[in-house]
């Protein structure tokens, strides 16, 4: 497994992480996950990548318990912070005190005394900004958390907070969570030219889109049987994805992989880490034979050629529009 910086701070993450948005507490059992984390460690995975509002705070348990005994040192543990976590009015956001407390639930259930990378979830517009990195920083000073970053935060929003962080003295963002993939590029126009130039590293998430780039979502089928598609916790998320347009041009890709030796969920892997301001691509699975096979796509380089085709196959159905990346104007 390959390791990369995270933005050009000195931490140094694995090139793939391992995620556990939908599946822990979710699609798959208990014992199936912790299965699933011993694999992306046998693989070489170090970066673990969860959030408090993942399975109503489930899923920090699950991972918790999947990673009690290993070597604290070895790992890099990622959780975030703003969607609700309970029914209170202050149980969500980037407010002083979601944050603190927030923070302080996320090293209970994931049984540790520190987080490597405490991000916020989305923008909070109903919280001065000030106030958002101020109780960030506070937590770092703490040694409660080890370094920030945000997650589908737009182009000026991340230019504002890394403007007051260097007024005010706070500890700086080096990462950005947002969704990346061949078919979603919303983030190319504007987040990356923007993170590029002030040292912020993107940890990618759904570079599978969903597993629609795995191929095994063919245009005019069902979804097979036990697929996200058919899963009612996972199926919100793939919908828009299960359109024939798409499906038919994913169908394109398979000729590409073929000749570079590899499966279509590998070069879609290897696909987001050509761009050399991807840290990180989020993977999860339901069963730990994927981790397997999806690691291999690490350290691939695509020439020029091979990417020049991926983008003639996809043509017209790539979504490029960055006003795509947004956070809820009011708080949920």
């Amino acid at each position: 497994m390959e390791h990369r910086h995270l933005g050009n701070s000195g931490l140094r993450v694995s090139e793939m992480a391992y995620g556990n948005w939908i599946t822990h507490a979710g699609q798959v059992e208990e014992q199936q996950a912790v299965a699933c984390v011993h694999a992306a460690l046998d693989a070489g995975i170090t970066t673990f990548d969860t959030a408090d509002v993942y399975a109503a705070t489930k899923a920090e348990e699950v991972l918790g318990r999947a990673l009690h005994g290993q070597r604290r040192e070895g790992l890099e543990i990622f959780t975030k912070v703003f969607w609700p976590t309970g029914p209170g009015q202050n149980d969500r956001g980037l407010s002083r005190k979601h944050i603190i407390e927030s923070c302080h639930g996320s090293l209970r259930r994931l049984g540790v005394d520190y987080l490597d990378l405490y991000q916020a979830h989305r923008y909070d517009y109903a919280t001065p900004l000030e106030e958002t990195l101020r109780a960030f920083d506070d937590l770092v000073r703490q040694g409660k958390v080890l370094y920030v970053g945000v997650s589908e935060w737009r182009a000026e929003e991340i230019q504002a907070a890394v403007d007051i962080a260097n007024d005010m003295g706070f500890d700086r963002l080096i990462s950005n969570q947002p969704q990346y993939s061949m078919l979603w590029r919303v983030i190319e126009a504007e987040v990356m030219p923007t993170c590029e130039s002030n040292g912020i590293g993107q940890i990618v998430w759904s570079p599978m889109a969903q597993g629609v780039l795995s191929g095994k979502y063919k245009p005019g089928q069902p979804p097979p049987a036990g697929s996200r598609a058919t899963d009612e916790r996972g199926s919100t998320f793939i919908k828009r994805l299960l359109d024939d347009d798409i499906l038919t041009a994913v169908q394109n890709l398979q000729p590409i992989a073929d000749q570079n030796g590899m499966t279509m969920a590998q070069l879609a892997l290897a696909w987001v880490l050509q761009n050399p301001n991807v840290s990180a691509a989020i993977i999860g699975a339901t069963r730990p034979e994927q981790i397997a096979d999806n690691v291999k796509a690490s350290g691939v380089s695509l020439d020029e050629d091979t990417m020049r085709e991926i983008d003639e196959a996809l043509g017209e159905v790539v979504v490029r529009d960055p006003a795509f990346t947004r956070s809820p104007q009011d708080r949920p």
